[in-house]
């Protein structure tokens, strides 16, 4: 029989600012969303203070300030090595690893029939823990449903579970999904728990207990496997990882923007962030949407937004060629007489680099590629953005509104914690 484990780190963000600045321990933390904007992160603390998710700065900032919580600025460069660790240390535990977010991972255990599983779990949380310093909970259950509320158990319930809750008989099941509220079950969204609501479900144990032929048309099949996946019958596969199948990159400004020329640069740099990432996973893409918006919480200002999808004569991840299309796309939305707070791009109708369907009239130029290639390499041996276009405003970075940013602690030099020692004076002989 296969069990599969959901490993989930403890308000990851908190915990990774948590191993480098041991003071932050026990006290109330959040940390704030792009352009510190709302929280997006809490931890115990914050939330038994009643911060909720989602609360915005400029509201609860002297609320903090009455509570001594402390506000911390979203470190993704941290976050996303912390993140790394983790699934690297997993991943010598079990070779089927599927990556669910930047904080969870199921793992699926074959022929580990003669193991002791919550021995082994236990074994994994202990060495994540001490390898990295974040606390981690881990479900374990036959489905990865049951291993979502297995790993809500032992989260929820930490002094009797010790963060490991294995969920191996129909009893444990039965009792979990009857304690599961339905609104909290993995898959169901607030659409459909107010749909089975009045259907009169108000559990795990309700919704399992409904006809297949009423799951299935109310929620199509997607709904039905996950029912079979709370039964106990293993209907949800492991994913495999995939590229992208359309990429965006957009921002909120610091400030208004009503020049087109202010917005061009911005579409530009967007269009070199795409390209880049549409190179590192080996795909061209054939399709190119740009958007503008004005700030809708400033009504005393007339409103505009509108997006225009550009259809490429060639499939293409070169910078050069992906700007040239956006900017044109930015010139047919674009709007003298107001005042822009966020624009973007994404590529989409992604195609294989390798496998590229040429054109009898126009292609992408092959000077590109060597091109493009010498431009990444030279970027990232840099360790950051020393080659842009000429469209880009060689002297600026983009930065977002991040004033209470903590180091780079694993990622950049500078940023290096340092350990000064001391030695003790030897002492001299009388």
């Amino acid at each position: 029989m296969s069990y599969y484990f959901l490993i989930d780190c403890n308000n990851f963000y908190a915990s990774s600012e948590r191993v480098f600045d041991p003071s932050l321990n026990d006290r109330p933390v959040v940390v704030l969303s792009n352009n510190d904007g709302c929280c997006i992160a809490r931890s115990n603390e914050a939330k038994a203070l009643g911060i909720p998710m989602g609360a915005p700065y400029f509201e609860y900032k002297s609320f903090f300030a009455k509570h001594n919580v402390v506000v911390k600025s979203s470190n993704y460069a941290l976050y996303g090595d912390m993140s790394s660790r983790v699934m690297n240390i997993l991943s010598r535990y079990c070779p089927e690893v599927e990556i669910y977010s930047i904080d969870e991972a199921f793992l699926l255990f074959r022929g580990f029939e003669h193991f002791n599983l919550e021995s082994y779990a236990r074994e994994i949380k202990s060495f994540v823990h001490r390898a990295t310093g974040i606390p981690v909970s881990i479900g374990i259950a036959p489905s990865k449903a049951l291993a979502k509320v297995a790993n809500r158990i032992a989260k929820k319930f930490p002094d009797r579970t010790g963060g490991v809750y294995l969920m191996d008989t129909d009893t444990k099941r039965t009792k979990a999904l009857k304690w599961l509220k339905i609104g909290d079950v993995w898959g169901i969204g607030s659409r459909y728990a107010k749909m089975l609501q009045l259907q009169n479900v108000r559990t795990a144990l309700d919704f399992i207990e409904l006809p297949d032929d009423f799951v299935r048309d109310s929620m199509t099949i997607v709904g039905l496997r996950l029912k079979h996946d709370l039964m106990g019958k293993p209907s949800i596969q492991m994913e495999e990882v995939q590229n992208k199948k359309g990429i965006a990159c957009t921002r909120s400004f610091h400030k208004d923007y009503t020049e087109f020329s202010e917005l061009h640069e911005r579409i530009a740099t967007f269009a070199s962030v795409c390209g880049r990432k549409l190179r590192r996973q080996g795909s061209d893409c054939n399709l190119v949407q740009v958007f503008v918006r004005t700030n809708p919480f400033k009504e005393h200002l007339p409103q505009y937004g509108r997006s225009v999808c550009i259809k490429l004569p060639y499939p293409t991840n070169s910078t050069l060629e992906l700007t040239k299309h956006a900017v044109r796309g930015l010139k047919m939305i674009f709007k003298k007489g107001y005042h822009y707070k966020k624009a973007g791009i994404m590529v989409m109708a992604l195609t294989p680099s390798a496998s590229k369907q040429l054109n009898v009239f126009q292609n992408s130029d092959p000077r590109h590629l060597p091109l493009m290639k010498a431009i990444d390499r030279i970027n990232l041996l840099s360790g950051f953005n020393v080659v842009k276009l000429g469209s880009q405003d060689l002297k600026r970075e983009w930065k977002m509104n991040r004033n209470q940013l903590s180091p780079r602690y694993t990622s950049k030099f500078d940023d290096i914690i340092t350990v000064n020692a001391h030695y003790p004076k030897e002492e001299t002989e009388a």
